[in-house]
């Protein structure tokens, strides 16, 4: 999901800053121009640092700004397909419930928000089933599986799909109740005597 890659790229000092620190105005310039753009190849770019091997400026003419090669370091997120993630549900719609996994959302359809059938409350809002009472609300941290990615130019047209109807995923409490159950099932079955 996330990965750090080294880049080499060049930047431009502008002259208004030709004074100051040269590794702090690299690392204001490469966040401004990296963070938040994605990659097709590498995903979203979430954060630039570790800024070395700053080159002397050259000058080109018509253009005041010094530029330098410089090394430093990007944290990338992608999320790839059959991937299970943690994340927090953000908002709630009458078809489905957004889920923030790192600096993206992804959508759980309400038929993938578990085997049961649940109800979407406007009042409250939430999705609860009548037959489990199991609820999903905004705020409940979750744990899903990436069922599709479609990444774009940007991150608002990004689209992560979500699951969480196979075994051992969806809101943590479900995940405890069921592990609970399923120790008292074992108790259960291990006291049994044959008769």
């Amino acid at each position: 999901m996330y990965k750090v890659y080294s880049v080499n790229d060049v930047f431009k000092l502008p002259p208004e800053h030709f004074g100051d620190n040269l590794e702090g105005v690299a690392i204001e310039v490469l966040r401004r121009k990296y963070e938040g753009q994605i990659d097709k190849e590498i995903g979203v770019i979430v954060a630039v640092f570790d800024v070395s091997d700053i080159s002397d400026g050259e000058i080109f003419a018509g253009d005041p700004s010094t530029h330098h090669n410089a090394k430093f370091k990007i944290l990338a997120f992608m999320p790839t397909v059959e991937e299970i993630v943690a994340g927090e549900v953000s908002e709630l719609v009458e078809f489905g419930a957004f889920v923030r996994i790192g600096p993206m959302e992804g959508l759980v359809h309400v038929s993938q928000i578990a085997n049961d059938f649940l109800s979407f409350d406007k009042k409250t809002p939430a999705f609860i089933s009548k037959k489990t009472g199991k609820n999903l609300k905004k705020g409940d941290l979750v744990y899903a599986k990436i069922s599709t990615v479609s990444m774009k130019k940007t991150v608002k047209d990004s689209k992560i799909a979500l699951t969480m109807k196979p075994e051992g995923l969806g809101k943590m409490e479900w995940i405890a109740s069921e592990g609970k159950k399923g120790r008292k099932d074992e108790r259960g079955g291990s006291k049994r005597s044959k008769r």
